[in-house]
C-alpha cells in the first residue's frame, strides 16, 4: 500500500478522463462497482464520488514486463465494494464506446493493482436506482451514500452553502454563532430538553432557532448577521420535517420589510444560477418576486403556501349563500341564518362555503369512479363529503343532488362568481372554516397531480416564487379561548393596527412574511418589535402578565430597553431548499444521516436507554409507561 499512497498519487477522479487523455499514464483510487471475467480479460467498473471508469486487466498487455499479468491474477479475486488503487494507460474503447457514461470513450489498461481493503458482501446492491426498502438503506446509510443520486444531492447542499457564504460576505454580513443549549421558552415548537449534571433537576433546551440571540446581536450593534445553523424541534415528522434541521438564518438592523425581501431575492437568484445554471431573471425580469396578502392566499388557495404552477383557485361563496338565505340547500340555510342573526363573532370559528372550478378540458379526464374516490379522499381529512355539479350547455347543473332544491338565482350567482362554463365541474366544501380551508387546499394539489398539472415529486422545471405578506399577528385558540401569537410575540404590528391591540386583536396585521416556492414554505421571518411600549401591549393582548413576561423573556426585554435598533430577519430552510433544487423525494434524501419518521436513527440505534449510573448522576428517574391492558382470558 505504501507505494500507492506514498509514491503513486491519484492523478484523476474516475469521471475526469476523456478521449483527449489517450496514452496517458494515470493512477485512480476507488471502489469496485462491478466485476466481469470474460475468460481472458477481467473488466471492472471503478467508482469514486465523481463517477465511473472502466478498467481492463489484460494478462497479455505488452511493454510492461510481468506487472500486467500480476495485476490480472490479483484482479480475479476482486469483488463488489473492494477498495483498490490502480496504475494504467488510457486507451480508446474503439467500437465498444458507452455513450451513457462521460468516460465512455476510454478505458484503463491496468499495469499495477493494489487492494487497500476487502469488503463483505453488501446487504443491498449499490446502484443508482435501488429497490431496497428505505429502512434497510438507512440502517446502512454509509453504503447508501455511495449511490450517485444521494451524492448528487449532497453536492447540491455544498453548492448552496458556498454560494450563501460568498453572497453574505460580499454584502457585509458577519457569520456569527449562537448557543445550541438555551433556556426553554414556552410558546413555540416543542423543545428537546437536556439535563444539566452540574445543576441537578434543571434542564437546557436545544434551540429551535437562534431567534432571540440573533436579535441580541442587533442590540449589540453588529448590524448584519447570518449563520448556517442547526435547529431542533421535538415534533411529529412528515415529508418535509426532521427533528434536527439546518437553516440559513439572517438578521439586519435599520431595515424595513422590502429591504429584507431584496436581500433574500439576491441570495435566491445567486443560488439558482450557481447550483442549477438557471437565470431567474428570465422569469422575474425585475429581480423581484411577487407578493400576495395572507388573506388573499387563504381565500384563493386555502393555505398560506399556494402552489402557483397551476390554476384552479377557490371561490368563497359564503356571502352569496348568506345573501340568498341558503338558496334552497338545506345544509347551507343554517350557515346563512347564523350570519344574518349575528350569532357569529370574530373570536369564534366561523362556517364558510367554498367552491373550486375544474375547467372542462380537465374535468373530462375524471370518470364517475374517480370523482367518487375524491369524496373518499376528502373524508380522510375530516370532511363529511364532497358536493359537486357538472355544468351543461345551458349553464344548468347536472350530476348533482344540489340541483334538486337549489334556486335558479343562487345557481346563476355561483356560476358568475366561479366563472363556470359548459363542461366545467364545480366542487364544494362547507362547514368549519379551518376544515374547509385544509380540505380544499389539499384537494386542489391532489387534483393538480392527478391531472398532470404538477409532478408528483420534484419541480417539473417550473419555479414559482411568492412572498405571502400581511398576516394577522394573533390567532384564536378555540380550546383555551384566548388569543395566541401566530408567529411569535416579538413581531411588529402595522402602525395603523397598534390601537387595535387593546380593542380588537383579531384585526391586527403584522410585518411577518413567508417565502413560498411551488407550494412549499422555504423561508419565513418578520420585522421585530423594538418598542417596549408596543411590546407591553402585545403581551397584554396575549394575556401575558408583566411577571410572566419577565420569567419567559426577561433577558431580551432588558436588552430592548438599552437602545435596540429597528431590526428584522428571516430563516430559509436549507434542507427544504436542497430537496427542491435536487428534485429529491423527501428531506431524508438530502440530509446525510437523517432520522426515520419515528425520529430514530436505525444506523446507530438511537435514541437508546441511559444506564442506571447515568440516571443517578443526572438525578433523573425514568417512569415507565403502564403496561397495556391484557384481554381477559378464560379460566383454565
Amino acid at each position: 500500500m505504501a507505494r500507492f499512497i506514498d509514491e503513486l498519487k491519484r492523478t484523476h477522479h474516475c469521471a475526469a478522463l476523456r478521449a483527449t487523455d489517450e496514452g496517458k499514464e494515470v493512477v485512480l483510487f476507488g471502489w469496485v462497482a462491478s466485476y466481469r471475467d470474460h475468460g481472458g480479460c477481467v473488466f471492472v467498473d471503478l467508482r469514486d464520488r465523481e463517477g465511473i471508469t472502466q478498467l481492463v486487466f489484460d494478462p497479455d498487455m505488452k511493454g510492461h514486463d510481468e506487472q500486467p499479468k500480476a495485476a490480472h491474477d490479483l484482479s480475479q479475486a476482486l469483488r463488489s465494494e473492494w477498495v483498490i488503487g490502480i496504475r494504467g494507460i488510457v486507451v480508446s474503447r474503439g467500437g465498444n464506446k458507452n455513450p451513457r457514461l462521460p468516460t465512455g470513450d476510454v478505458e484503463i489498461r491496468v499495469v499495477e493493482l493494489n487492494v487497500f481493503n476487502k469488503a463483505d458482501t453488501p446487504p443491498f446492491e449499490i446502484t443508482d436506482q435501488s429497490d431496497t426498502g428505505e429502512e434497510k438503506r438507512l440502517q446502512y446509510r454509509y453504503l447508501d451514500l455511495r449511490r450517485a443520486p444521494l451524492q448528487k444531492t449532497l453536492r447540491v447542499r455544498h453548492r448552496i452553502h458556498q454560494q450563501t457564504r460568498r453572497y453574505f460576505d460580499d454584502a457585509g454580513f458577519l457569520e456569527l454563532e449562537t448557543p445550541v443549549m438555551v433556556k426553554y421558552t414556552p410558546g413555540g415548537a416543542r423543545n428537546f430538553l437536556v439535563p444539566s449534571r452540574m445543576n441537578p433537576g434543571k434542564f437546557f433546551a436545544l434551540a429551535e432557532s437562534p431567534q432571540l440571540f440573533k436579535q441580541l446581536y442587533m442590540v449589540a450593534g453588529f448590524d448584519k448577521y447570518f449563520q448556517i445553523v442547526k435547529c431542533f424541534r421535538d415534533e411529529d415528522l412528515r415529508l418535509d420535517r426532521q427533528p434536527e434541521f439546518t437553516q440559513i438564518d439572517v438578521e439586519m438592523s435599520f431595515v424595513n420589510q422590502d429591504d429584507i425581501f431584496r436581500t433574500m431575492e439576491g441570495l435566491i437568484f445567486g443560488i439558482w444560477k450557481d447550483v442549477l445554471g438557471v437565470d431567474l431573471h428570465t422569469l422575474y425580469p425585475s429581480g423581484r418576486f411577487p407578493q400576495m396578502p395572507f388573506y388573499d392566499s387563504m381565500g384563493n388557495y386555502g393555505n398560506d403556501k399556494p402552489d402557483l404552477r397551476f390554476g384552479m383557485p377557490h371561490t368563497d361563496l359564503t356571502k352569496l349563500i348568506v345573501a340568498h338565505g341558503g338558496g334552497g340547500i338545506p345544509f347551507w340555510a343554517p350557515i346563512a341564518e347564523k350570519f344574518k342573526s349575528g350569532q357569529y363573532r370574530e373570536d369564534l370559528p366561523a362556517e364558510i362555503v367554498k367552491a373550486m372550478r375544474v375547467p372542462a378540458e380537465l374535468a373530462t379526464k375524471l370518470s364517475r369512479a374517480e370523482l367518487d374516490k375524491l369524496e373518499e379522499f376528502v373524508k380522510g381529512m375530516g370532511a363529511k363529503g364532497l358536493a359537486r355539479a357538472k355544468i351543461d350547455d345551458k349553464l344548468a347543473w347536472t350530476q348533482s343532488p344540489l340541483a334538486k332544491t337549489l334556486t335558479p338565482e343562487l345557481r346563476d350567482a355561483i356560476n358568475a362568481a366561479t366563472g363556470a362554463q359548459p363542461g366545467d365541474l364545480l366542487l364544494f366544501q362547507f362547514g368549519k372554516e379551518s376544515t374547509v380551508q385544509t380540505v380544499m387546499a389539499n384537494l386542489r394539489v391532489h387534483l393538480g397531480k392527478r391531472l398532470g398539472l404538477i409532478p408528483d415529486v420534484g419541480h417539473g422545471g417550473k419555479w414559482n416564487f411568492l412572498w405571502v405578506v400581511n398576516p394577522p399577528l394573533f390567532e384564536y385558540d378555540d380550546e383555551k379561548k384566548t388569543w395566541a401569537a401566530a408567529h411569535h410575540a416579538f413581531t411588529r404590528p402595522h402602525d395603523e393596527c397598534v390601537d387595535l391591540l387593546d380593542k380588537d386583536p383579531g384585526k391586527v396585521l403584522c410585518y411577518r412574511y413567508d417565502l413560498v416556492l411551488n407550494g412549499f414554505e422555504i423561508g419565513g421571518g418578520s420585522i421585530r418589535l423594538h418598542d417596549p411600549a408596543v411590546q407591553a401591549k402585545v403581551f397584554r393582548a396575549l394575556g401575558i402578565s408583566d411577571e410572566d413576561a419577565r420569567i419567559k423573556f426577561g433577558f431580551l426585554l432588558d436588552a430592548l430597553r438599552f437602545g435596540a435598533p429597528p431590526h428584522g430577519g428571516i430563516a430559509i430552510g436549507m434542507d427544504r431548499l436542497a430537496m427542491l433544487l435536487s428534485g429529491a423525494d423527501s428531506l431524508r434524501d438530502v440530509i446525510p444521516f437523517p432520522k426515520t419518521q419515528k425520529g430514530t436513527d436505525l444506523m446507530t440505534d438511537a435514541p437508546s436507554k441511559a444506564s442506571p449510573e447515568q440516571l443517578v448522576e443526572l438525578k433523573i428517574k425514568v417512569i415507565e409507561p403502564p403496561p397495556s391492558p391484557q384481554s381477559p382470558q378464560s379460566p383454565p
